[in-house]
């Protein structure tokens, strides 16, 4: 039976104005359940360190095997385990910089590594949503943004046809999205709506798509405005109808909407190569939604992903090599098969021509959707909440306590910027977007 919301959402965001994933119950089992790591390089050995996962380590591989059949290099794969010596060559994702932030003499800068082996590197290529994070504060590259994408909203083309909806015309606001969420629900979907990354998507995201920043300039957390208040407590209330669901802090959501059991997801643009050939499942993809009645309009999402960091302590000889590496990388033509084969955002306007042109052929929609989202007026903050691990823990723990109906949205932002500035304040460094 239908359950219309409208009025539960404005009487829930009036009154707010005046968690995760299940721990594993044994150690022996997390270990049991962990892919073997690869063999560590020796220290002579040219190294890419990497947490990718099995899916993301095997399409690195192509990559690294093509580089050295190319270039007769002998490149190493291996996989980064915390508390090893960083190799020469690290590729880490947003949600592990913590390591590279507190241990900064482990790393040198990117641009460093790429002067004293004679590679050029011109950062002015580099498009400018991508540099916030890597830029150091003359605007130097510290890092290589290397796997980037933005949140869109993926959804089930069959689902919504199932719904009695168009499936060329996904919502655009998410006060639209709850009426679809609704209509899913009677066709008999249990779990109409989810998301990967919370934190990221609703609360590092919503908050620049809303145009009221999450960290002021001064450097403390601000995202307990209105704007951010109303969406938490609308997503509270789509949960109490069972419109949304949530499977996790990090990307478990995603598994749900691949085998076809949730009909749309907001989760990183990259995972169109993931979703494309799901059984099923046939794949739409649009804009992060936005809330039409915030001040100013739609601004833009934010990019981030996983970045290249080069190790210290290797010689001439080694970083010489590992310049080249990232030289091929930068390559027009490895940015489309970078694309094409993760999902990625390419780096410089010359690649994104390319790719938009060749991946337009193949009738994927995906890049141009992560563009326009990624257009908008607004700033780009180099500090994200969701890359700040205490921080995102407790905005974590705030967000599932407002989710499963034990906290009010307001009371739970507003402890979650308390608790979050009381860490920055303690440990001011983790304030910084790189060690350098």
């Amino acid at each position: 039976m239908s359950r219309p919301l409208r009025p539960l959402v404005a009487a829930a965001c009036v009154a707010m104005a005046f968690s995760a994933q299940a721990a594993k119950p044994a150690k022996q089992a997390k270990q049991a359940a962990k892919p073997a790591a690869a063999t560590p390089a020796a220290p002579s050995e040219l190294a890419l360190a990497h947490n990718l996962g099995p899916a993301g380590e095997e399409r690195l591989q192509v990559v690294v095997d093509r580089f050295n059949k190319e270039t007769g290099s002998a490149l190493k794969l291996i996989r980064h385990e915390h508390g090893q010596k960083p190799a020469s060559l690290n590729l880490i994702r947003r949600y592990d910089l913590a390591e590279v932030l507190a241990y900064p003499k482990n790393f040198v800068p990117l641009y460093d590594m790429m002067a004293k082996a004679g590679q050029p590197l011109n950062v002015g290529e580099l498009s400018s949503d991508l540099k916030a994070g890597v830029v150091d504060a003359k605007g130097r590259l510290v890092a290589l943004p290397l796997a980037y994408s933005t949140p869109v909203l993926f959804f089930n083309k069959n689902a919504l046809r199932k719904a009695k909806l168009d499936p060329e015309q996904p919502p655009k606001t998410w006060f639209e999205m709850q009426g679809m969420l609704d209509k899913l629900q009677d066709a008999g979907y249990a779990c109409p709506y989810t998301t990967s990354w919370p934190v990221w998507v609703h609360i590092d995201n919503v908050s620049s798509v809303s145009g009221v920043p999450a960290m002021n300039e001064k450097g403390l957390l601000t995202f307990n405005g209105l704007p951010q208040v109303k969406h938490v407590a609308m997503m509270a209330t789509w949960a109490k109808a069972g419109y949304f669901r949530t499977f996790g802090r990090r990307d478990e959501a995603s598994a749900k909407f691949q085998d076809g059991e949730c009909a749309m997801i907001t989760t990183d643009s990259r995972e169109v190569t993931d979703f494309r050939d799901a059984k099923g499942v046939e794949l739409g993809v649009a804009p992060m939604p936005f809330h039409d009645d915030v001040y100013g309009g739609r601004q833009h999402t934010l990019a981030d992903g996983a970045s290249l960091w080069a190790g210290a302590g290797y010689t001439p000889v080694q970083y010489k090599q590992a310049a080249k590496f990232v030289a091929y990388l930068l390559s027009p033509e490895m940015q489309v098969e970078l694309v094409r084969s993760y999902g990625q955002l390419p780096l410089t306007a010359a690649s994104r021509a390319a790719a938009r042109s060749k991946l337009l052929k193949d009738d994927d929609q995906s890049l141009q959707v992560a563009y326009g989202s990624l257009n908008g007026k607004g700033a780009q903050p180099s500090v994200r909440v969701a890359n700040i691990d205490p921080v995102r823990i407790i905005t974590n723990e705030e967000l599932e306590a407002v989710w499963s109906d034990k906290k009010p949205a307001k009371a739970a932002l507003d402890t979650a910027v308390s608790r979050g500035n009381a860490v920055l304040g303690a440990k001011p460094g983790l304030k910084k977007a790189q060690p350098f």
